[in-house]
């Protein structure tokens, strides 16, 4: 074997290893929202994927025609299936009739993974986008899929969404050579919210209701026949089946949902003994919130972390001097035969890429679905609005130069972001209001515009819809490489202001200089007055001065 075909084997393998389960979805139906849209996230939690905006073109196909198989986290060929005769524009996560899918996994029971299955979760992602125009098709694409064809990853909750509803449907497979999955799809009111992070989340559901339940027709049969469930259906969790909780599911899990829900309704104290694990009550699939949320309230919900709450890491030790509220994995660590752990919340250093997508009734479908993106980490990102019509990828969303997730380019908006955010990482309460500024002024200034952008897309529309995508995605292109301009230029100005420990003086919105023209002396802040006195508790006279 070539050494380049080991090396080529070496990082798959290192992928599949880093590619940790650690997903968010957030979900606001279509009358829970502030405007009318449906409404759902997803941030891409993977130490080892690359953070990209991906694209699949518009087709028509023969008869006839096979395409390859792919498993979306490594690479890994798993076969071939035919391709449908017809397929749709996707941008992202999001297609041409605005539907979108995010996913997150829960593993479930591991005897359940199909190795010999075809289709992988984010294969079915991206299949079903391409060959699906509203959430109830791409439940029925995605079902039909992998009963054709066999499930190939672990236990997965899928957020399938259009303009008018809200799914959550949950999958896992039947084991070893076993063609097909169990699966369960329930429909999120509209007056509600909702969210999954990992752990499956759908316990008890209506039999009878098949206007918003559907289910496989095995997935309680299957579940007596494996000894995972022996009671009467109709107190048949799914979850309890196939997902047995645990303390990671809990705390690092469901925790991220109760953040969501504390954030966004008035039950977060009710639930909070669930979390901490004094009780096994799980909390609902689904609750209405105490006010209409916009895209703002679900981008900001993306960026948190427990702030506020019990849970808030922040302020304790492992925050460091300057309050970060990161921190390194692995999640649990052991310390003189002890185990302990760290809280996981929603927004998280690894993040290869995260999106709030807005999906609107009231407009053209290539006007009404904006996927909001942005790469890397969403406390540190710049969602930039993408047109669900566009047919061109931002220069600074793809590989670029040959970006990859080992492969660094100034000209790609994930090494750009990664880059600001590591600085930011290691001295956070200093440096993070620098970030929030240009942050705060970039989304503002696309929220602002917002409207009469698609004044301007509809009134194309009358006369000339092919016209008006064209206008979207060139709008969408020229906003994605602004931001990614813009965050640059923050990443040579935190440079300039923060290097080597001490903070440049600024006048005036400029660094300042004397009169003579010269930079004037920095400001040597060191470090906290509490990081000072820890130090000192901990040292003792060791540093302490001699008189």
């Amino acid at each position: 074997m070539n050494l380049k075909r080991l090396y080529t084997l070496l990082l798959l393998a290192l992928t599949a290893t880093w590619s940790a389960m650690a997903c968010t979805n957030l979900i606001v139906g279509k009358n829970a929202s502030a405007d009318g849209s449906t409404i759902v996230s997803y941030s891409a939690d993977s130490y080892g994927l690359f953070g990209e905006l991906y694209h699949y073109g518009a087709g028509v196909h023969k008869k006839g025609t096979l395409i390859d198989i792919h498993e979306w986290d490594t690479g890994k060929y798993l076969g071939q299936i035919p391709q449908a005769k017809e397929t749709y524009n996707v941008i992202g996560n999001m297609n041409e009739f605005q539907l979108t899918i995010g996913e997150t996994t829960f593993g479930g029971r591991p005897e359940l993974v199909d190795t010999t299955g075809v289709i992988d979760y984010g294969s079915l992602i991206y299949l079903a986008l391409q060959r699906s125009r509203n959430a109830r098709e791409a439940i029925k694409v995605m079902t039909d899929l992998v009963q054709e064809y066999g499930y190939y990853s672990s236990g997965e909750s899928f957020t399938i969404a259009d303009p008018n509803e809200v799914w959550v449907m949950e999958m896992i497979g039947k084991g070893p050579g076993i063609r097909g999955a169990v699966w369960v799809a329930v429909r999120i009111p509209d007056d509600c919210i909702s969210a999954h992070a990992n752990q499956s989340r759908i316990h008890q559901f209506n039999l009878n209701d098949k206007e918003n339940c559907i289910y496989s027709s095995d997935v309680i049969s299957f579940a007596r026949e494996k000894g995972y469930f022996s009671g009467v259906n109709k107190e048949f969790s799914f979850a309890d089946a196939y997902a047995p909780l645990d303390f990671g599911a809990r705390r690092f899990c469901e925790a991220r949902v109760w953040s969501y829900f504390n954030r966004y309704t008035d039950r977060g104290q009710e639930f909070l003994p669930y979390i901490l694990g004094d009780t096994d009550q799980p909390m609902p699939l689904y609750l209405k919130p105490n006010r209409k949320l916009s895209v703002k309230d679900v981008q900001e919900a993306m960026r948190d972390h427990y702030e506020g709450t019990p849970l808030d890491i922040s302020q304790d030790f492992g925050a460091g001097p300057y309050h970060a509220p990161y921190r390194l994995t692995p999640l649990t660590f052991t310390v003189d035969g002890e185990e302990y752990f760290n809280e996981r919340p929603i927004s998280t250093q690894q993040s290869a890429f995260v999106f709030v997508a807005q999906m609107r009734s009231q407009l053209p479908d290539h006007v009404g679905g904006v996927l909001w993106f942005g790469v890397d980490d969403a406390n540190m990102t710049v969602f930039v609005p993408v047109y669900c019509c566009t047919d061109q990828v931002p220069t600074c969303y793809s590989r670029v130069d040959g970006a990859d997730y080992v492969t660094f380019s100034w000209n790609s908006a994930f090494w750009i972001h990664n880059w600001v955010a590591n600085m930011v990482y290691l001295r956070y309460d200093l440096m993070i209001d620098d970030v929030r500024q240009v942050q705060r002024q970039l989304e503002e200034s696309f929220a602002t515009a917002q409207s009469g952008i698609e004044q301007v897309a509809v009134e194309l529309s009358k006369s000339n819809p092919v016209e008006a995508r064209r206008f979207l995605t060139a709008y969408t292109n020229q906003m994605a490489q602004s931001a990614f301009a813009s965050w640059k230029q923050l990443g040579e100005f935190l440079v300039v202001k923060y290097n080597d420990g001490v903070v440049k003086r600024m006048k005036d919105g400029c660094f300042e200089r004397n009169a003579i023209g010269e930079p004037v002396a920095p400001q040597r802040v060191g470090y906290p007055k509490a990081f000072l006195e820890e130090y000192v508790r901990q040292t003792g006279d060791r540093y302490k001065k001699n008189k």
